[in-house]
């Protein structure tokens, strides 16, 4: 048996299929902390009923497979954040750094995964979070709580900055990390902090999701040897800070021989039609944002441009609903019902909000689009995200999963809600 530190870098080697092609490789590797390769499971649709959040597949003789990133890493670093900080962390280590500066929502899956991840390495955490409650916070009106994400922020030792939305708005989340990092130097509270964006969404984290890829393609390929003529159709996956899906739509436009040699699982074929479902801002902020990062990451083209590519490697679709973070009514009984018809918890805002988009909009505009596919959910994680969630979906809580009381002592016959085990 073998032993892995958390804090030891192993060279990377990207795929045959992104070499030359993505020129911009991590220099310092990558950590191993992920639970690798996640599981893809098939979700069972053949028994819907007519009122099933799963029957107009079943109509459309739609298969699903859900990619379980949601078990990367168990509660601290579950979900697919994890993947781009093994890359993040190296560099940041490899390069000298000190403590770790990230930012992101209240209840963000990034912060809680980046503090978890840079106290097993070593580095000190400081996370900004955005919240409407900052002044109350400030002034002990309120306090920031216990609740899901920010429970493991805070086991964890983070130093926790807040502020408004509008002032996140105003200086824009870069500017708001960098100023912590100068406050954190000149207050000598540490000696180098590294910055890290909303999401982990960079050149050097992207490299997170074409390693997923890779991931993906072994894992087809070893289907298709019992399987020799399935094929994904579709591929669909939450985003919100552009990372995950620049490294997937561009992974998979690689992997399928768009500029060359793809992976063998591809056996020269069209790739799979990829839908990012967006849960906040608009699809061109995600396709100018995914043009960047293919940038950075070295992207080599001969003859389209870069945004020319990305556009072409997926479609954005608005998935916001009524707002980042904002759920509905209809969405939380989605959510509700998809996990007790398939035991699969989806959080409220990513992967809840992308499958029900999906499924309840996009493929309704033109369900014969879809008819006979095949199609994988790449489930991105953040069921700590739930809790916060908890008061708006007791009501259906209740309806889905009664509570009885044991009887052993026939004291309560008659009364609602009891069992008599009495006799």
């Amino acid at each position: 048996m073998t032993f892995q530190s958390p804090d030891t870098s192993y060279p990377y080697i990207p795929p045959k299929w992104a070499k030359d092609k993505l020129t911009k490789i991590p220099k310092h590797g990558r950590l191993h902390l992920a639970n690798l390769p996640t599981p893809i499971h098939q979700v069972k649709t053949n028994n819907a009923s007519k009122n099933s959040v799963l029957s107009k597949l079943n109509e459309l003789n739609i298969s699903l497979f859900v990619k379980r990133d949601d078990a990367t890493g168990g509660v601290e670093l579950g979900g697919n954040k994890v993947r781009k900080l093994e890359f993040l962390l190296a560099d940041a280590l490899a390069e000298g750094y000190d403590s770790v500066v990230t930012i992101g929502g209240e209840q963000s899956n990034h912060c809680r995964a980046t503090a978890a991840a840079s106290r097993m390495v070593g580095l000190p955490p400081h996370i900004i979070l955005r919240t409407p409650r900052a002044d109350d916070i400030h002034t002990r009106k309120d306090d920031i709580g216990w609740t899901g994400n920010v429970l493991f922020d805070r086991m964890v030792g983070s130093t926790v900055y807040t502020c408004t939305a509008g002032e996140y708005g105003r200086l824009g989340s870069n500017k708001l990390v960098q100023g912590v990092c100068d406050h954190i130097t000149e207050s000598k509270t540490h000696n180098k902090p590294y910055p890290i964006p909303v999401g982990g969404s960079n050149g050097i984290g992207s490299w997170g999701y074409i390693n997923a890829v890779d991931e993906l393609m072994d894992q087809l390929q070893s289907t298709q040897e019992s399987l020799p003529d399935f094929a994904l159709d579709h591929l669909v996956f939450a985003t919100g800070s552009g990372g995950t899906a620049a490294g997937i739509s561009l992974g998979l436009s690689l992997a399928y021989g768009k500029l060359g040699d793809g992976h063998p699982a591809s056996k020269g074929e069209a790739w799979p039609k990829v839908h990012a479902c967006g849960v906040c801002d608009n699809p061109d902020y995600f396709y100018n944002t995914m043009t960047d990062l293919a940038k950075e990451m070295g992207l080599l083209l001969d003859e389209s441009s870069v945004e020319d590519f990305v556009r072409d490697s997926l479609t954005v679709h608005q998935s916001k609903g009524r707002g980042y973070a904002i759920s509905t009514d209809e969405e939380l009984q989605w959510i509700s019902q998809f996990s007790v018809e398939t035991g699969i918890a989806l959080d409220p805002v990513y992967s809840g909000k992308a499958m029900f988009h999906f499924l309840t909009e996009i493929l309704e505009d033109n369900p014969e689009a879809y008819r006979n596919s095949n199609i994988l959910f790449w489930h991105t994680g953040g069921a700590l995200g739930i809790y916060e969630k908890g008061v708006d979906l007791a009501e259906r809580l209740g309806a889905n999963s009664p509570v009885k009381r044991i009887d052993v002592h026939g004291k309560k016959s008659g009364e609602a809600n009891v069992v008599d085990l009495s006799s």
